[in-house]
């Protein structure tokens, strides 16, 4: 399975911000989208990532998100894959990292954002049509030979 596999299923819509951009105009963003993450973009390049990890960082340091930027706030060195990723290798960098979202890139252009959800819910999903596969697959089996696979 491929990272472009799960942005098939969850779409394209993405979210953005500018580096000069308040921390609280870019919470206020996450709030109203519901989204735990926005992706950092400044002439048309990805700089950064700002989840709700680095909001409430930005927040313990300064006591506030009112005079902070998000640059000042973001990780500005943000782990990416590619359309093409393996998700088991997606599913390890995250999990190296701690990390909850990765930006998608095809060279310098933002193509989507998958979530440590997204991953979870594409190996469950997986599963569970293999699951069902297998299932179909024995009950399809002649009478004498069903007894033997279940033991």
């Amino acid at each position: 399975m491929k990272v472009s596999d799960i942005l098939r299923v969850k779409g394209n819509t993405l979210y953005t911000v500018s580096p000069d951009e308040s921390l609280a105009a870019a919470v206020q963003v996450m709030s109203d989208k519901d989204i735990g993450s926005l992706v950092v973009m400044e002439h048309g390049d990805v700089v950064g990532m700002l989840t709700f990890r680095e909001v409430i960082q930005g927040f313990v340091k300064t006591g506030g998100v009112d005079s902070v930027t998000v640059r000042g706030a973001m990780d500005d060195a943000p782990m990416t894959c590619t359309m093409e990723t393996d998700m088991d290798e997606v599913r390890r960098m995250m999990l190296d990292r701690h990390a909850r979202y990765m930006p998608v890139m095809d060279k310098r252009m933002l193509m989507g954002v998958i979530s440590l959800y997204d991953v979870a819910k594409a190996v469950v999903d997986s599963q569970n049509f293999e699951n069902r596969m297998l299932k179909a697959y024995i009950r399809d089996w002649p009478e004498g030979e069903r007894q033997g696979a279940a033991d």
